[in-house]
């Protein structure tokens, strides 16, 4: 039996982005042999997404890896319907759904044949998703650039692997070869990658914003729900820059999950996960897939040394 991951070169997702991941960056991951993702959000008008999926299949083909949309479905997201409307006709291969049940998109997604999986962030939505019969889970765990999990990857994994027999894509912290190729020996089929990608030339993040990615360590950064009322992974350097203290942030603003909303927070404060620190450039995204393919072999080919010497 096919599937959409068959044309995989690696088990790797570039994880959709708010005001980063766009249609040069979904096509060149999918050319690069990964998937690609981005968040309907990024377009600020239904036209607008019309005219960036309509880009995207225009030029992605047979054996490319396949392309992802990512939808929020909390009720605040006053565009949704439209948005299905453009999900039906451009078919999508995977639907990952964020801020909120997957229910709404379930009927539309299958109707075509596509797979729905489930941005979560505890077991309690882990389970929720699943009871609604997702394809999969993206567990986004501790570790993660914007909004960010408690949970380990690990001790995910393994505790949605105990009822949950779907696919499984982790993200958290995982930034190199070698993490992609622990978290497949963890139970992992997928690692849902963002930061690493977020310094590419294909990225729509601010020039000035690669470049704190790529001078940034894990220490630089803060979790915090003042931003967006919802906790998330911010570096410190811009929210100084903004004129806020990341020691000193307060507590949770109000949460504001609409398409249409105000990105400005966004825009002037700017999120990274504890893998930037494998960000050591600005450089296209085929030769960090191609860095992280060299380091994934690396990776399985060292662990398999090391458990025939168990064994």
């Amino acid at each position: 039996m096919t599937t959409p991951f068959d044309t995989l070169r690696l088990p790797v997702f570039a994880a959709p982005m708010f005001l980063v991941s766009g249609p040069d960056m979904v096509i060149a991951a999918c050319k690069s042999g990964i998937g690609g993702a981005f968040p309907t959000p990024n377009c600020r008008t239904v036209e607008d997404l019309d005219q960036w999926m309509g880009r995207i299949t225009d030029a992605l083909a047979p054996g490319d890896a396949p392309w992802i949309a990512n939808m929020i479905t909390h009720s605040t997201n006053t565009r949704l319907a439209e948005d299905l409307r453009l999900i039906a006709e451009y078919k999508p291969p995977v639907v990952i759904t964020a801020l909120g049940s997957p229910r709404p998109v379930m009927e539309t997604v299958k109707a075509y044949g596509g797979m729905v999986f489930a941005d979560v962030i505890s077991m309690k939505l882990a389970r929720k998703a699943a009871e609604a019969g997702v394809d999969g889970l993206a567990c986004v765990s501790a570790g993660a650039g914007g909004h960010t999990g408690h949970l380990t990857p690990f001790a995910f994994i393994s505790a949605v692997r105990d009822f949950f027999e779907g696919y499984i894509a982790v993200g958290g912290g995982v930034g190199d070869g070698a993490g992609i190729a622990g978290a497949v020996a963890a139970g992992a089929d997928f690692v849902y990658m963002g930061t690493r990608f977020l310094a590419t030339e294909e990225s729509m993040a601010q020039p000035a914003y690669k470049q704190m990615v790529v001078d940034a360590g894990p220490d630089d950064l803060v979790v915090s729900a003042a931003v967006t009322g919802t906790p998330a992974s911010w570096l410190k350097a811009s929210l100084r820059a903004a004129g806020q203290d990341p020691d000193n942030l307060g507590g949770p603003t109000e949460r504001n999950y609409s398409s249409n909303g105000d990105p400005k927070r966004w825009r002037d404060i700017w999120a990274a996960g504890q893998g930037v620190d494998a960000v050591r450039a600005v450089e296209p995204l085929s030769q960090v897939v191609d860095q992280l393919s060299l380091e994934y072999q690396v990776a399985v080919q060292a662990f398999r040394k090391r458990t025939v010497e168990i064994a």
